[in-house]
């Protein structure tokens, strides 16, 4: 079973991506650098351009599948806090925004009114402060 997680400990990292595929492209990228600095060719030019496109490509394919990862948890949450908030609070909570519900997502059901309360009348604004008041995590081990 994994640690029990925390604000301390919630940060991700996927190993293939960030510590396989991009200091394989870092370092593939440098050297095209390098063989373009001993030989200004055409085909030199041509395999750095690529090397920079493989980067490119690796940021766009993990945005991607992070934009997708926000927009389902956006509707998870949506859907749990109108299941979970009194109905004048919930009648609000079209005003979370997205960054907000995505940190709100860490907050247990027993405090997840308190908070969506206190980031409405903005005591809670940014994504850290709303992950930093929840006392009672719910971890998310799902995430890409």
């Amino acid at each position: 079973m994994p640690e029990q997680q925390s604000y301390a400990n919630h940060t991700r990292y996927y190993p293939l991506f960030h510590f396989l595929l991009t200091p394989i492209l870092v370092i593939n990228l440098v050297w095209q650098i390098v063989l373009l600095w001993q030989e200004q060719t055409w085909d030199r030019a041509e395999s750095l351009l690529l090397a920079v496109g493989l980067i490119i490509l690796s940021l766009a394919a993990r945005l991607q599948a992070l934009r997708v990862q926000d927009r389902l948890i956006r509707l998870e949450e949506r859907l749990r806090l109108q299941k979970l908030l009194p109905p004048e609070l919930a009648a609000r909570a079209g005003d979370l925004r997205t960054g907000q519900l995505i940190a709100l997502r860490f907050a247990s059901d027993a405090e997840l009114p308190l908070l969506v309360g206190q980031v409405l009348e903005g005591k809670l604004t940014t994504p850290k402060e709303i992950k930093m008041a929840v006392n009672d995590w719910r971890a998310d081990y799902l995430r890409v």
